[in-house]
């Protein structure tokens, strides 16, 4: 794998920006990036475009909070228009709350002029779809430390509806990695929750209201101090959904390296230490790290995304070691020698050198919109971008699952799974949910990448699940980008999807040799009856010769 630096071509002279989400917020079919700055109190949108830079910005697309800090955005349809809202979180550094407010979106501006919060919590909240209405819910703990659902209507100007949780054991933990996906395999969206306990499964009852379902314990002796973010991924293609969570066995002590780190898989009801290759090439073994003093490494964040494109999910991590800056390290996806599950995570090489050097955040984005996984990365005040050009020809399938209209994405929690047959014709399948986090900068993308290797067959089922209901879409074309419009909701047979075919080189190489192919035996096929009329033009001469001394 190769790659290079794009941060010209992308960014242009704007680039003392955080990247803070992702979105298409203009409903061009082109994914947008919303950036904080300032203190960070500025909250912009840098539209997407075909032209470099690829992302620009644009008047009416911003927004100042003089006197707030902002902590998190968080784009998502909070009033049912199709069109893309912004929440936004701030944190007041005298009473240590969470005050949240919502900007209203149209489709080429903002609307700034809400200044007045919709809701006060305690901490970071995360986005969902309580009553599956496809308006953006939201749940975390009041000022008092009570567990509440927002919900949200179609009408602006009513405060959201607060549904209050009495099954409230442990607090929630802060900062936490709540996630809003679907855990069981029934279609219908669950709620993780992280406690300062463990964590909790909330599932839908058939009535499709959410409950405590289980409570997860930590892996033997850990407290929540000493773990880090969780993650959601299909960590061996199994179709199942892995609850991966980054340890640090000498605790997360603030701007210190952890000495010894490692990764654990939560499966079946059983937690597998992965024991990840944390070593470089030179022999250096580095660690988690958590600085609350630095952008986003408040907390230990991992993020997924199929990199190189070989179907396995791969981790960008934020590393450290004694006396050094941190580093944005690509964890790849490889097999396991040892353990108890097939695969683990190791440092490939360097593969971001040498533009991770002293950086704090690293998060995938399709760039090019090609269906590769570029990277973005953050550190020293200024934002890069990493292009990756794969060496060898990869297939892809791209999904996104919209809000029920033609327009409106950012949609929390579906389902998203596929089964195919591989070149050595082995059956493989996988799952994955869009957008399950959405607080302390997560940064997930509002579609999937499923990499398919070099497989060049058709994806024989592509599944999409929602609100307990789930459509199977059959035969789709490798390198495809897939647009699903799940309306109506409760009606699965009538949900449409839209096609677009991206061409591979394997493709386009194919087409070339077909036409050369064409073009040669076309050649041929010209040159033989060329010859053949000759032959046919010198025999009729003939013929007339022999006749002429035939009739003397």
């Amino acid at each position: 794998m190769t790659g290079g630096n794009i941060t010209n071509s992308v960014f242009g002279l704007v680039t003392e920006v955080m990247p803070a989400a992702f979105g298409d917020f203009n409903s061009d079919e082109l994914t947008d990036l919303f950036v904080v700055h300032g203190e960070p109190n500025t909250v912009e949108v840098m539209l997407a475009r075909e032209q470099e830079p690829l992302l620009q910005v644009d008047q009416g697309l911003s927004c100042m909070f003089s006197s707030r800090h902002i902590t998190s955005i968080v784009p998502g349809n909070f009033d049912g228009d199709a069109h893309l809202d912004i929440l936004v979180t701030t944190l007041d550094l005298e009473d240590k709350l969470t005050y949240i407010f919502i900007l209203w979106g149209g489709l080429n501006y903002l609307n700034c002029s809400n200044t007045t919060e919709v809701a006060v919590m305690k901490n970071q909240p995360v986005v969902l779809d309580y009553n599956d209405d496809m308006i953006v819910d939201l749940f975390g703990e009041d000022r008092n430390g009570r567990r509440i659902f927002l919900l949200f209507s179609e009408n602006r100007a009513v405060k959201p509806q607060v549904i209050n949780i009495t099954q409230s054991e442990h607090p929630l933990r802060a900062p936490h990695s709540h996630a809003f996906l679907d855990l069981d395999g029934d279609d219908a969206t669950d709620l993780f929750i992280s406690t300062e306990d463990g964590f909790e499964l909330w599932t839908r009852n058939e009535t499709g209201v959410l409950g405590l379902d289980k409570k997860i314990e930590p892996p033997a002796g850990l407290k929540t101090k000493q773990m880090g973010q969780s993650l959601f991924l299909d960590l061996e293609l199994t179709g199942k959904m892995y609850h991966l969570l980054p340890v640090c066995f000498d605790d997360f002590a603030d701007c210190v390296p952890c000495k010894n780190s490692t990764l654990f898989a939560y499966v079946n009801e059983k937690w597998h230490n992965l024991n990840p290759v944390l070593k470089d090439s030179t022999g250096q073994v580095w660690g988690f790290y958590r600085c609350s003093r630095l952008p986003y490494t408040d907390t230990v964040t991992l993020r997924g995304g199929d990199f190189n494109m070989d179907g396995y999910p791969d981790i960008l991590a934020t590393l450290s070691v004694k006396n050094s800056p941190s580093k944005v390290f690509l964890l790849e996806n490889v097999e396991s020698s040892s353990g108890s599950l097939s695969r683990t995570y190791a440092i490939h090489g360097d593969a971001l050198a040498p533009m991770n050097n002293e950086t704090t955040m690293g998060a995938f984005y399709d760039l090019y919109q090609d269906g590769i996984l570029d990277v973005i990365l953050y550190g020293s005040s200024r934002v890069q971008a990493f292009r990756n050009t794969l060496d060898y020809d990869a297939n892809f399938v791209k999904v996104m699952v919209l809000t029920g209209t033609d327009r409106g994405g950012n949609l929390p929690g579906p389902s998203i799974s596929y089964k195919t047959i591989t070149q050595e014709g082995e059956p493989r399948a996988a799952v994955a949910a869009q957008l399950p986090q959405s607080a302390h900068f997560s940064l997930g993308l509002p579609y999937t990448i499923f990499g398919l290797g070099r497989t060049p067959n058709f994806v024989d089922i592509l599944m999409v699940g929602l609100a307990g209901k789930s459509k199977a879409w059959t035969q789709i074309i490798p390198n495809s980008q897939m647009v699903v419009i799940p309306s109506p909701l409760d009606q699965p047979s009538k949900w449409r999807a839209q096609l677009f075919i991206t061409p591979s080189k394997m493709i386009l190489l194919s087409v070339a040799a077909l036409t050369g192919t064409c073009a040669l035996i076309v050649g041929i096929i010209g040159a033989l009856y060329w010859k053949e009329r000759q032959e046919d033009r010198i025999e009729k001469l003939q013929e007339a010769h022999r006749f002429h001394f035939d009739a003397m």
